[in-house]
């Protein structure tokens, strides 16, 4: 008995020695306790949060198509190295560089109103070539109906023929037109997506809007903060003015109160008679800055030609039913051959709307990106 009591308390005194040497050696497994006198790091306040959250962008990403101006080909044998990006007229460091390869994320905007009901049926035929030529292999798409509300019709999916089913039983409902709610549903939706997969929104609608809460200025600064680029097939509108009283024409507020933005012909006063003859032939750059610094709506026919072309898309206006799967043909081949080029601003960029600008090292091509992003104030 006295020899099993003696061998227990040579093994206690070991195991004591072993803790002290191995608290000597180093810090043990498990949570790190705070050393004495020491105290937690105090979580922010709401407050702390809210100015902490500010509309920084990390990186750009910008869609780049390079064509020739005499034939309209894309020149597609450009490399990194033949590119210069400029933010605010400083070049930056091109981090990211891609030729058609990456994958995509498509949100389908779908106007169901009843003034497109005579066009549905091209519209249903058209989904087969959305899904082939816009979605090809890699991408994933969803699909957003809008008349008086919007609806997702198809959430994110992989399938092209869950994509063509859903577009094969669209049917038009009441007489809204809520474009840009449903516009801002589907950019909301895409900034949920990887950074790795370029985001695209698809409208195939009406340049019109009636009902939203959303305007097109803030759609538009929501679509540049999230590197979404808008492509559209703009519906023609013949079938339902037809079905409309003529109405009284009334000048679009397309700039600040008290201004008259498009310059009229020498010697020719701005009347709204003489506005409605020029705003077909006005410079959509200086307006959708002004739009994307102001958040308002431009009112008119040109919705979705400055969508297009604020965030570096394309639109494509068809005049006859047989044109839509054209269109869509048109945006798809250029969807997966055009370049993607990708920076990061420093991280102390200055709010207001910042222009960028792509050259290549190759005179006599035309180059077609996004103009620019904005950064509203740190209050707003």
């Amino acid at each position: 008995m006295w020899g099993r009591m003696l061998r227990r308390g040579i093994l206690f005194l070991f195991c004591l020695g072993f803790v002290a040497s191995a608290r000597g050696q180093g810090a043990p497994a498990g949570p790190i306790h705070l050393a004495p006198g020491a105290h937690p790091e105090a979580a922010p306040t709401p407050e702390q949060q809210q100015h902490a959250i500010r509309a920084r962008v990390s990186e750009v990403i910008a869609p780049v198509i390079v064509r020739d101006p005499r034939t309209g080909e894309m020149i597609l044998d450009f490399t990194q190295k033949d590119f210069h990006v400029f933010d605010n007229g400083i070049e930056q460091k091109i981090d990211h560089f891609d030729l058609g390869g990456e994958p995509l994320s498509i949100i389908l905007v779908v106007e169901t109103s009843s003034h497109v009901d005579p066009m549905m049926p091209a519209i249903r035929q058209a989904g087969i070539v959305f899904t082939q030529t816009v979605m090809g292999k890699t991408a994933e798409a969803a699909v957003l109906g809008y008349d008086d509300a919007v609806k997702v019709l198809e959430p994110f999916t992989m399938d092209p023929d869950e994509v063509q089913n859903t577009i094969n039983r669209l049917h038009t409902g009441y007489s809204g037109m809520r474009l840009y709610d449903a516009m801002a549903r589907g950019i909301e939706m895409l900034a949920d997506r990887p950074p790795s997969r370029r985001r695209i929104l698809m409208v195939i609608g009406e340049a019109q809007d009636s009902g939203s809460e959303n305007k097109l200025g803030g759609v538009l600064r929501q679509a540049e903060l999230a590197n979404v680029t808008i492509y559209s097939v703009g519906l023609s509108t013949t079938a339902a003015d037809l079905r409309q009283p003529p109405e009284q024409y009334e000048p679009t507020q397309i700039g600040p109160p008290g201004t008259f933005p498009v310059p009229t012909p020498d010697g020719k006063p701005p009347t709204p008679q003489m506005e409605e003859a020029v705003q077909p032939n006005m410079d959509l750059g200086a307006l959708l800055i002004w739009l994307v610094k102001t958040g308002r709506n431009a009112v008119g026919h040109n919705a979705l030609e400055i969508a297009a072309k604020a965030t570096g898309g394309l639109n494509v206006s068809t005049m006859h039913d047989r044109n839509i799967q054209k269109a869509i043909d048109e945006i798809g081949g250029e969807l997966h051959a055009e370049y993607t080029i990708g920076y990061r601003p420093p991280g102390d960029e200055p709010s207001g709307y910042h222009e960028i600008k792509v050259t290549v090292d190759q005179r006599g091509v035309d180059v077609r990106t996004r103009p620019g992003y904005y950064i509203p104030p740190p209050e707003q």
